[in-house]
């Protein structure tokens, strides 16, 4: 289990801890934890090597003064630029600083800010740390720090965020940007700024802000230091990250005793004119992840054959019994008055069904389409993208974004549906389940025809008897990882196409089908 903690909780679990503690014994935990993650990033090698810590006016400055002290000690050239007054600091951040000044670190005057903004960019560092917010901001980084931020956002060199980079929502992965008004109503928008580190060694618990929208460019790799805390102080997780485990029960190796009817059919319904791609790269993609029988269904003009892959059985809407199938619709379906009457129809059926692109756009703008599905009895599994969840809900695609997991949450809870909300740390959530934030993938699936590729993986999964918050999972799962293989084989991110994603999820699939012996 990968459990996720919002920021109240850890501030709960931290304030919990604190009380059966001695003062300061967090805080050096935590400058004891991310010395020693620092001192992996440089090899083990830290002799002169030149580290520059930013430390803030909180007790994330104090967790920084900890690491400037340690490494300082181990023989590297630590300056640290620090961005608070004494007087103001906490009590443990105090003993930290007084620590940081009886060390070898050099502490720079960061009043000057011109002078610590070319002090950035002017040295060649080996390691930046970033202690100047973690998770303590509740407003834009602007004005001089802002420069900073960029100035150290423009460095080649490794960067180590405490906790948190500095300027990242850790809640929601978003750039800190908006001014709340009095009320607590969203105020003026403004420009914000986030440090994005190679690396965050994150303290206590992990974030879900770390994981989705922005949080993976800015955290980098994601190391967790629990600081030895009692596991009894924490609650049950907001969140958690996808992994195998969560759908193993669902993989299961193929007996020597079946046949195509073993592994169920599936209808992929869409294909509007101009748009035959779409229901072709579904199908495609539920063949290569082991449906018994596949069907392309054509709103207009079923082509005769699938060249490039003749399995496919393609039909044309208006003949074509679903029968016992799988449905997914929407892909390249289009809005047309023809396309409501065989989306109506795909719901009013018994069968389990994923919507997808146009299929979601049209239940956004009826409500009569939306209590419809509601009210379904079988599996609903929803895949929409930050602008069709925000049609679905009447939002911002910004509102979406702003907050991710509870967008989710509420598509899960409206429409009683498992809901993969798509994009950088896709969302998966049920009404009655914990919400999972997938980890795999990269800005390879940046590209047309890879939402048609998941939309026909869970179809393919549904198909075979998987429940459809594990169909979920582990197609959300199977998606990214069939990117990251690809990238790591030279092969993207720019220029993949969605259908070469297609033998790599195979391979991955068959990979966790054999553990399951």
């Amino acid at each position: 289990m990968n459990p996720l903690y919002s920021v109240a909780q850890i501030r709960a679990v931290e304030q919990a801890a604190l009380a059966g503690l001695p003062p300061g014994t967090l805080m050096q935990r935590a400058g004891q934890a991310a010395a020693d993650c620092a001192l992996s990033i440089l090899g083990n090698e830290p002799r002169q090597a030149q580290v520059l810590v930013l430390a803030g006016p909180g007790n994330n400055g104090g967790d920084a003064l900890e690491v400037a002290t340690h490494l300082a000690h181990a023989d590297a050239a630590v300056s640290v630029l620090l961005y608070a007054q004494p007087e103001r600091q906490s009590d443990e951040a105090r003993t930290a600083l007084r620590r940081a000044q009886q060390s070898p670190a050099r502490l720079l005057d960061a009043g000057a800010s011109a002078a610590a903004v070319a002090l950035v960019r002017q040295q060649d560092w080996a390691l930046i740390v970033d202690g100047l917010f973690g998770i303590g901001l509740s407003k834009p980084i602007s004005g001089d720090l802002q420069a900073l931020v960029e100035a150290v956002n423009a460095k080649s060199c490794p960067v180590l965020a405490l906790d948190n980079p500095s300027g990242l929502d850790a809640d929601t992965g978003a750039i800190i940007s908006t001014v709340a008004n009095a009320d607590g109503s969203p105020g003026s928008s403004k420009d914000g700024s986030a440090i994005r580190a190679t690396h965050t060694i994150t303290f206590i618990g992990d974030k879900p802000g770390l994981h989705t929208l922005h949080g993976r460019d800015h955290a980098g790799q994601v190391t967790v230091a629990p600081l030895d805390i009692d596991t009894r102080h924490y609650p049950p997780p907001c969140a958690q990250l996808n992994d195998v485990s969560l759908f193993a029960a669902a993989l299961k190796p193929r007996r020597h005793a079946s046949h195509k009817g073993s592994y169920g059919n599936i209808a992929i319904i869409g294909g509007a004119s101009g748009m035959a791609g779409a229901p072709i790269l579904a199908a495609r993609a539920a063949l290569y992840c082991g449906a018994g029988r596949v069907y392309a269904v054509f709103l207009e003009h079923a082509p005769a054959f699938d060249s490039a892959q003749p399995e496919l059985m393609l039909r044309d809407a208006r003949q074509f019994d679903a029968g016992s199938s799988v449905l997914v619709v929407g892909p390249g379906l289009g809005q047309s008055r023809d396309a409501h009457d065989l989306l109506a129809q795909a719901l009013n059926a018994p069968n389990p069904v994923v919507l997808d692109a146009d299929a979601l756009n049209l239940i956004a703008a009826e409500p009569g389409l939306q209590q419809k599905v509601a009210r379904r009895k079988s599996a609903t599994l929803m895949t929409p993208h930050p602008l069709e969840a925000a049609r679905l809900l009447d939002q911002s695609t910004a509102e979406i974004q702003a907050s991710r997991l509870q967008a989710a949450q509420r598509l899960a809870q409206r429409f009683n549906a498992t809901v993969i909300l798509k994009g950088s740390g896709s969302v998966i959530a049920q009404p009655d389940a914990e919400t999972v934030i997938n980890p795999t993938g990269n800005p390879a699936l940046a590209t047309a025809g890879t939402g048609d590729v998941l939309a026909g993986i869970c179809g393919a999964l549904l198909a075979q008897g998987w429940p459809a918050r594990e169909a979920a999972l582990g197609a959300t799962w199977l998606h990214g990882k069939a990117a990251d293989d690809l990238v790591q084989q030279g092969i993207g991110p720019i220029g993949l196409a969605a259908c070469e994603l297609l033998p790599a999820m195979r391979a991955a699939l068959n990979r966790l089908c054999s553990r399951q012996r």
